[in-house]
């Protein structure tokens, strides 16, 4: 893709474009790449500086993983989102290791992590941006982790449908059991048995589609 085609976007994404000189704007530009991901390609290892991701279509999953390799899902990247996390060299103080994957195919901008940096050390704009981003993906890491640590299973299901509901603005959620226990960081058996019981008082419907959802209003006060 010829550079020239990431200045209409950027424009759109970033409230400091029109603040920074033309010549900054040309360098990221010219350091931008637009990537393709298959569902399941690796996007970032943690192991280095892979740039700042812009997700034009499709979703990525923001995780990490323990020695032993059990993996918790941190969030979610769907079109129109952004991550810092994986551009260590722009945020030096990230002391931990995220991994991302595709979770379906999906396309995205990335822009080079050392020319990002470079702009950056010239622009306290992009700086505050940036500082900005990754604290608001640093409350949604917060509130992954309050879940886990502090909430009931039922409690953390109720919500995780009702959020993917209200996302995708359909009542069936078309995830594996799987699927949403990795979203979870939960085991799928535990996932499946709590299915079932919301089955049984019939609060959901499961079937190979997926879950559909039949009373919110019994979901909602679960959550």
């Amino acid at each position: 893709m010829e550079w020239t085609m990431f200045e209409p976007i950027y424009q759109e994404i970033f409230p400091f474009w029109k603040e920074i000189s033309e010549k900054d704007r040309e360098y990221i530009c010219r350091h931008s790449t637009a990537l393709p991901y298959p569902k399941g390609a690796g996007v970032h290892d943690g192991n280095e500086c892979s740039g700042v991701i812009f997700v034009r279509s499709g979703c990525l999953r923001v995780y990490i993983m323990s020695e032993e390799g059990k993996d918790i899902t941190l969030y979610r990247l769907h079109k129109g989102d952004m991550c810092m996390l994986s551009a260590s060299c722009v945020l030096q103080s990230i002391t931990f290791d995220v991994l991302i994957d595709a979770e379906e195919d999906s396309e995205c901008y990335v822009i080079s992590g050392a020319a990002y940096a470079a702009v950056s050390e010239r622009n306290p704009s992009i700086r505050i941006f940036t500082l900005e981003t990754a604290v608001s993906r640093f409350s949604d890491v917060m509130w992954v982790m309050q879940q886990i640590l502090f909430m009931s299973m039922d409690k953390r299901l109720a919500i995780f449908l009702l959020d993917e509901a209200a996302r995708t603005g359909a009542d069936t959620i078309a995830l594996t059991h799987e699927q949403i226990a990795r979203y979870m960081g939960s085991a799928r058996e535990v996932v499946t048995r709590m299915l079932k019981y919301f089955a049984n008082e019939g609060i959901v419907q499961v079937s190979r589609k997926g879950v559909k959802l039949l009373d919110k209003k019994r979901l909602r006060s679960l959550a």
